[in-house]
């Protein structure tokens, strides 16, 4: 694929330009936040690189679109996208990130921070005895990357970690990986959901009260989208007892609005879509890598599925 014209879009371009040009990529480029994108800029450009942008755009024109996000729903979802442009996506550290987001909530829970912290604020002893990871059992939802590194680091601590997925296939570090649509029956001795799948149609809405009525007292986590879950039926759950406590790092609508009931839940724990950022660094190595890789006619393991949305 021969790639002339380089349009990079991002609330970071300021920061992802000086990385790019000392690169001499022998490429024009141009640096631009979204709000300054021009269709004449699209028409200009072979390649465009961006993160979660906001408006519909006509991507048609270009030869390869490129997400400096993990997620590329902002491009797929409920779009039509011609399959004649390639779209590929950034993979870093994203699964390392997430990970350790979730395992320091589940360690949290365990340890009992909340009820010692009460504890001492009213300056009462009162002992109570942590539990182990050993002892849970976690349920991870998507097991592509990111779900993969979250059971193979709580594996390490013996942790007994199902998986779930659309095609049920077996993968390393979850004891069992389950179907979308047969899951349900193993959900009552859960500990700890994770939701890491991307948003498609599949997805959209999933967490609603057909799962969480067959949880029993377990802590939601949600690092995956926001769309993904039926804020009402979370709200139920946690006062139904169904759902211990939720930690939640992405919504439907971000900037979560400042009325939403989310914030004053006492179950509820509110992240601002940070449990997986892009640095600039690791957003421009792997562009550059993909650029290289695909100038070169080699495999590209961050490529996306475009019918299947990741």
């Amino acid at each position: 694929m021969k790639l002339t014209n380089i349009l990079i879009v991002s609330p970071m371009f300021k920061e992802l330009k000086p990385l790019i040009e000392k690169e001499d990529l022998k490429k024009n480029f141009r640096f631009i936040p979204e709000e300054e994108l021009t269709q004449e800029d699209l028409g200009w450009a072979d390649a465009l690189v961006g993160f979660n942008l906001k408006a519909d755009y006509n991507y048609s024109n270009v030869k390869w679109v490129h997400s400096l996000g993990a997620g590329v729903d902002r491009f797929l979802y409920k779009k039509k996208w011609n399959e004649d442009v390639l779209l590929t996506r950034t993979v870093c550290s994203f699964g390392q990130r997430i990970a350790e987001y979730c395992l320091s909530y589940i360690l949290r829970d365990i340890q009992l921070h909340v009820p010692f912290e009460k504890s001492m604020n009213i300056r009462k002893w009162q002992p109570a005895t942590p539990k182990l990871l050993s002892e849970q059992k976690v349920m991870v939802y998507g097991t592509g990357e990111i779900g993969q590194m979250i059971a193979r680091i709580l594996t390490r601590f013996d942790t007994e970690v199902y998986g779930v997925s659309l095609s049920g296939k077996p993968k390393d570090g979850f004891k069992k990986i389950l179907k979308v649509d047969s899951h349900v029956s193993y959900l009552e001795d859960i500990d700890y959901i994770i939701n890491t799948l991307p948003l498609t149609e599949q997805t959209e809405n999933l967490f609603d009260k057909k799962i969480f009525k067959h949880l029993t007292n377990a802590g939601f986590i949600n690092v995956g989208r926001g769309a993904s879950l039926n804020e009402q039926a979370l709200l139920h759950a946690l006062d139904a007892n169904q759902v211990r406590f939720a930690v939640l790092d992405v919504f439907s609508e971000e900037p979560l609005q400042e009325d939403h009931p989310f914030w004053s839940h006492p179950k509820v724990h509110i992240t601002p879509h940070i449990s997986a950022v892009t640095t600039p660094e690791e957003g421009v190595a792997c562009f550059i890598e993909t650029l290289k890789n695909l100038e070169a006619n080699t495999i590209l393991h961050n490529r996306v599925d475009t019918k299947k949305g990741y």
